[in-house]
């Protein structure tokens, strides 16, 4: 008897973890726009090295030149303009106008010094103070960027969002809801990808994730953290495609959604063409940076 029931139980959680997991069934023609250019520029055509930095407009530019589809990453302004920016913090990427005081500066790594404080700290008037490491280039508002590319290329847009504040999904949204060109929105977060499920229907969206536990952050390995790993929200977003880190690309749940469920795949970040190569068969789409794709 107790091996009856044992096995019962174990009947019922595989058929709940198959219906968590389970993604957006629907057959949708963008997904065939979207997969007619299956490469797209990570933060646009960039190298950092250079006056085309990652997210800026010149690295917008060479994308849309190459005919490269593009992926960048939109958060708000504190006076909640949509921008485009990749980390929560400046201090990577952004850098004060020379001869400004670094009294207040954070140091990095690599020696450079940064500017202090969230992207969300500062107006978008003020966040123009700054450039983009060591280049000309300024944070681009997310208008400019729609104003630059114009449906030229296909589009994959990151929603950064922290924790519950849906804003910047309604921001951006009504700078979307007129643009003609081919896009998609991803997020971490499965809430901002419930918000365009519940608001937006229409539009084709996808789950991001990778397995978190590999990293020393101990946050990364809550259950919360271990469930994104695994797709387990995928009930509330039923997501259309799944963009995976391409080096988890054998977790479980991301190959049953690809695999059992023919969800689309898209991986990221692929740096090199043996990667690209490596990964043609177990993905749809490929999200690279570092080398020009053959």
């Amino acid at each position: 008897m107790f091996f009856k029931v044992l096995l019962i139980v174990i009947i019922v959680l595989v058929v709940l973890y198959f219906l968590a997991i389970m993604p957006g069934m629907r057959k949708k023609t963008i997904s065939e726009k979207l997969l007619a250019q299956n490469l797209y520029a990570h933060r646009g055509l960039h190298d950092n090295k250079t006056m085309a930095p990652e997210n800026s407009m010149a690295a917008f530019k060479k994308a849309v030149d190459a005919g490269y589809g593009i992926e960048l990453d939109v958060q708000l302004s504190k006076d909640g303009v949509p921008v485009i920016f990749h980390d929560f913090t400046l201090a990577r990427v952004a850098r004060y106008e020379e001869g400004a005081s670094l009294e207040n500066a954070v140091k990095n790594e690599d020696g450079s010094y940064g500017v202090a404080g969230k992207v969300c700290d500062y107006t978008f008037e003020e966040l123009q103070k700054f450039h983009l490491l060591d280049s000309d280039e300024k944070i681009p508002r997310f208008e400019d960027f729609l104003r630059l590319v114009d449906g030229k290329v296909p589009l994959i847009i990151e929603f950064k969002i922290e924790r519950f504040d849906m804003s910047v999904c309604n921001k951006a949204w009504e700078l979307l809801k007129d643009y003609k060109g081919v896009y998609c929105i991803e997020s971490f977060n499965p809430f901002g990808v419930r918000w365009f499920k519940d608001n937006h229907n229409e539009v084709f969206r996808g789950q991001l994730s990778e397995e978190f536990f590999h990293e020393i952050d101990k946050v990364m390995r809550t259950p919360v953290y271990i469930m994104l790993a695994f797709l387990m929200f995928n009930f509330l977003t039923r997501p259309d495609f799944i963009a995976y880190n391409h080096k988890h690309a054998n977790n479980l749940s991301r190959m049953i959604c690809h695999g059992l469920y023919r969800n689309t795949a898209a991986a990221w970040t692929i740096r090199s063409q043996e990667e690209l190569d490596n990964n043609r068969g177990r993905f749809d789409i490929f999200i690279f940076e570092g080398f020009i794709p053959q």
